[in-house]
């Protein structure tokens, strides 16, 4: 039998371990691996398992774009991978969405920054972010 609850977090600011951002970083032009999305963690709050990190995207694939490679990262292109898509088949003008989830065992608090990166293989022309989501959950 599982257990009774015997507390309630009514009142208790999660704030400090859940942050989130909503904003278009940019979009990839041609096949260069791009920043869609960043997010920059604040405040230091403890880190007991490690920070879930949360990226959706949407975007239409640019002129003669055969595969789009979505990615979670730590710090900027060159960063650690905590996720990825791998290479999804897709079709020059079509709209795509994917939700990505990684997990980082060794954040640097504060300070620590994310990034959700695109990179659409053999695009002759820009593609196009039309929405994105990345997000942390500081466990």
């Amino acid at each position: 039998m599982p257990e009774s609850i015997t507390a309630s977090a009514l009142g208790v600011d999660l704030s400090p371990r859940l942050q989130q951002n909503t904003t278009i970083v940019g979009s990839p032009a041609a096949a260069a691996e791009t920043i869609i999305a960043s997010i920059t963690l604040t405040g230091d709050p403890a880190v007991i398992q490690g920070i879930r990190v949360v990226a959706s995207a949407a975007w239409t694939v640019g002129t003669s774009g055969t595969t789009s490679t979505l990615r979670i990262r730590q710090t900027d292109t060159s960063g650690t991978i905590l996720a990825s898509t791998g290479a999804v088949t897709t079709a020059a003008a079509s709209l795509r969405f994917h939700d990505l989830y990684g997990f980082d065992t060794a954040p640097v608090l504060p300070g620590q920054i994310y990034v959700a990166t695109l990179q659409v293989a053999n695009g002759a022309a820009e593609s196009t972010v039309s929405g994105v989501f990345i997000g942390v959950t500081i466990i």
